[in-house]
């Protein structure tokens, strides 16, 4: 026979290894390779025949199982495969990250098979304790793990004295950056004494909001005076610099004479103030698009007359 064929399973063990020849009737004894082990009730020899070829035998080797690498606490292993060569894969819940390798081996070890590297396991991300602020505090924790939140508040001031007000988010919580290092969600906020003063606004009055000063996040209402128009924000704001958000104006409310195509306007003025209703007549022949011969249109403040329409004529 010609020498036997290599399997990927399995080598000649010593003593066949070292035939030259091989001729009919010679057996010869394979043993498993590295990361195989025998499969019991299998022959492992094979004989060369009469029609000078080896007696055919079925796989009498099978892959080396290592053993399941276990749960991942806080975490999960992702494994397809226990034989040799095969890899596991390890991953964090959210809020924990991976100490240690993330990918395993089944690999030849000992005689046997086993993993190459030691499984990993999942820390709690955490935080420093978060910065302190002037003239106040923070709710306190023993750790400050992932989503923990803290809430900051401003010292108490004796009577008489000007409070401090909280000037940003009252609550930060821990979260983690892009290397899983645990990290503040923002800047504390800072504890300021915060004064506006009376806010006024010519033409106009304050409607809610009055007190004998405005501390941080005060609001104050206004309205325009009768014939006036509010141009910007009812509600103002103090805000963190001593000043208030942006104060509105109030303008004359007047509209000029509409310019009516074949009518006539009633009373004729050059202005008219806010409110201020006209009635608008066509001339003879004409009408508005509706086919009315009159109609009432009212001043609407800043030169803005509702429902004008044109007369048009036959």
């Amino acid at each position: 026979c010609a020498p036997p064929e290599r399997l990927h399973y399995a080598e000649l063990e010593a003593t066949s290894s070292e035939m030259k020849s091989f001729p009919v009737g010679t057996t010869v004894s394979y043993v498993c390779r590295p990361g195989y082990m025998r499969i019991l009730g299998k022959s492992s020899s094979r004989t060369c025949g009469l029609d000078l070829q080896w007696s055919p035998t079925e796989q009498f080797c099978t892959e080396r199982r290592c053993s399941h690498p276990g749960d991942l606490l806080h975490g999960f292993v992702n494994v397809t495969d226990l034989t040799f060569g095969s890899k596991a894969t390890f991953f964090c819940e959210q809020g924990f990250r991976l100490l240690g390798t993330e990918e395993i081996s089944c690999v030849i070890t000992n005689g046997g098979v086993g993993w190459n590297r030691d499984v990993p396991y999942c820390e709690h991300i955490q935080c420093e304790p978060p910065p302190d602020i002037t003239n106040g505090r923070y709710t306190e924790a023993d750790a400050y793990f992932y989503q923990t939140t803290v809430t900051y508040s401003c010292d108490s001031v004796p009577g008489g004295q000007d409070p401090f007000s909280l000037v940003g988010p009252a609550t930060i919580y821990c979260t983690y950056n892009d290397n899983l290092d645990g990290v503040w969600s923002g800047p504390p906020p800072q504890c300021k004494v915060v004064k506006c003063d009376n806010p006024e606004v010519e033409n106009g009055r304050k409607i809610s909001g009055f007190g004998p000063s405005y501390i941080y996040k005060d609001s104050v209402t206004f309205e325009c005076d009768p014939g006036y128009l509010l141009v910007g924000p009812q509600v103002i704001t103090c805000e963190e610099n001593n000043n208030w958000s942006s104060k509105p104006t109030c303008e004359q409310s007047v509209c000029e004479a509409p310019e009516i195509t074949h009518g006539v306007v009633i009373p004729a003025k050059s202005v008219y103030e806010g409110g201020e209703s006209v009635q608008i007549k066509c001339n003879a022949h004409c009408t508005f698009p509706h086919g009315a011969e009159e109609m009432t249109v009212t001043c609407q403040g800043q030169n803005t007359w509702n429902s004008l329409q044109n007369c048009t004529c036959e």
